[in-house]
């Protein structure tokens, strides 16, 4: 639903264009539909790669640890060296959470173009030069650091999507960005699987080379991004001047985009006042222990169903490819109903089945397809959840603050999730299958009640609305705008 009505879809050349404020001088001539596919051209495809180099060096570790990592740096020590790997999983975990908020903030106080790339600047050194590391402590430091540099990636590119497109059309583009993690996942296995056969060049192991060679790609690519990523409508040269200004027309009738907003604190506390941003935070915190428990521990599972190392390499591919297919179709069903909360619950409710499987079945074969029934789950779910804040809260500080705090809370989750799969838990991995079941669960419940609260402030806005006589117009022009408060925003749910 659009952001001042329930089913406002508004476009140029109509009888509405005089109502939500187009200029036919400036809507002459521009086909929407075809600056649409201009925007997703341009900004799409740096996004995109941006997310799954971030998703390719926080997951690569699990494929370096079949290739000898841990015996490398000295944690071969009995049943150890197993939760040894998981403590620097937990700390990467740990500076993602406590670098989310700020980092948002230095985006929204700076600009896309420079802070996003060099974000990815620094986490590319960093991935590098894990490569490199001589023992355990320089393995817990380098996994810290990764942390903080990646954790502004994701929330500040779900802001900054916001800031071009409509609510309706945030959602699929928030869901191909996010596909780039079962990309990642796909193509990190196929890429460790060659890359460890490298083994013996320059006197390293091939877990080195995997670290070495996906940083160094990392570090390339951030040097490009820093021409490739462009800033907002009003300034992007890629846009001619009509385009620009059709560009904050359409917007001005659908959300909070074109608005001049100052930063300001009181915005901050706003977001953290706000029960709906703590149940986003909440449905994100229920995905994200099983979707990073799948992301860093699914080669190790594999091994321990009782395939070779090479082998559980090239069968994690076929979850990731299932779960890319499944979560761009959901997104696009989701896009063309307008519907967020039963997706997710659906998404979910299919992930409960391959970790029921998993906990279940002793059969190899068996098990292997609950974890592409849990692959085919999570990732639908995930790229939902992580679009909603941004569909859904106004003003600009607020949502930017509230894309932060979900990923946030959701990412305590995956610090738990990191300490679950243990040495000792092999080869099914009770614990670990169960805690992800129960998560899943949970997120259905949280769900659910976040729709019952957003449908039933959509039912207390129209009665307002009514009540005061309110004239749906651009959200742009409205002096007294309220942000997500005011009658004249509706959830979308």
């Amino acid at each position: 639903m659009g952001a001042l009505e329930k089913n406002a879809d508004v476009r140029p050349d109509t009888e509405a264009d005089a109502k939500y404020g187009y200029s036919a001088s400036i809507a002459e001539g521009i086909d929407e539909k075809a600056l649409l596919r201009k925007l997703d051209y341009r900004l799409l495809p740096p996004l995109t790669i941006l997310y799954l180099l971030s998703f390719l060096d926080r997951s690569n570790v699990g494929n370096a640890r079949l290739e000898g990592m841990t015996e490398d740096i000295n944690m071969w020590v009995a049943n150890a060296a197993g939760n040894q790997y998981l403590t620097g999983l937990t700390l990467y975990f740990i500076g993602y959470v406590l670098f989310e908020i700020p980092c948002n903030v230095i985006l929204k106080r700076t600009t896309p173009r420079i802070w996003l790339p060099t974000l990815t600047l620094v986490w590319g050194i960093v991935a590098t030069l894990l490569g490199v590391v001589q023992n355990y402590s320089g393995y817990l430091s380098s996994r810290f650091f990764l942390g903080v540099a990646e954790s502004g990636l994701f929330p500040g590119v779900v802001f900054y999507l916001s800031m071009w497109y409509k609510r309706n059309e945030q959602h699929y583009r928030v869901a191909l960005f996010f596909s780039a993690a079962s990309l990642a996942g796909a193509f990190g296995g196929v890429l460790a699987w060659g890359i460890s056969h490298m083994r013996g060049v320059g006197g390293l192991n091939g877990w080195r080379w995997i670290f070495i060679l996906e940083g160094l790609l990392t570090v390339l690519v951030s040097i490009i991004a820093y021409f490739w990523v462009y800033n907002y409508p009003t300034t992007a040269e890629f846009l001619s001047k009509e385009e620009r200004e059709f560009i904050q027309m359409r917007l001005k009738n659908n959300s909070d985009a074109m608005r001049d907003e100052e930063f300001t604190w009181s915005a901050v506390l706003d977001a953290f006042k706000d029960p709906k941003v703590w149940l986003y935070g909440l449905g994100f915190h229920t995905m994200s222990l099983p979707l990073y428990t799948l992301s860093l521990f699914l080669p190790t599972i594999i091994k321990e169903l009782g395939y070779s190392a090479a082998k559980a390499q090239l069968l994690s591919v076929p979850p990731y490819a299932v779960a890319f297919i499944l979560t761009l179709g959901v997104a696009i069903a989701s896009e063309k109903t307008r519907r967020r909360a039963p997706f997710i619950m659906g998404s979910s409710a299919l992930g409960c089945i391959g970790y029921i499987l998993l906990l279940t079945q002793d059969r190899a074969g068996v098990s292997y397809v609950g974890t592409i029934f849990a692959a085919a789950g999570i990732y639908p779910a995930v790229a939902i959840v992580l679009s909603w804040p941004a569909n859904n809260v106004s003003g600009q500080t607020k949502r930017c603050i509230a894309n932060a705090m979900q990923i946030s809370i959701g990412n305590l989750g995956a610090v738990l999730g990191t300490q679950l799969y243990r040495t000792e838990s092999s080869p099914r991995f009770f614990l670990g299958h169960g805690f992800a079941l129960g998560y899943l669960v949970a997120n259905i419940v949280v769900v659910s009640i976040l729709w019952l609260v957003l449908r039933r402030e959509n039912a207390k806005k129209e009665v307002e609305r009514e009540a005061q006589r309110l004239r749906l117009g651009e959200v742009g022009d409205i002096g007294d705008f309220l942000g997500d408060k005011d009658p004249r925003w509706v959830f979308q749910t």
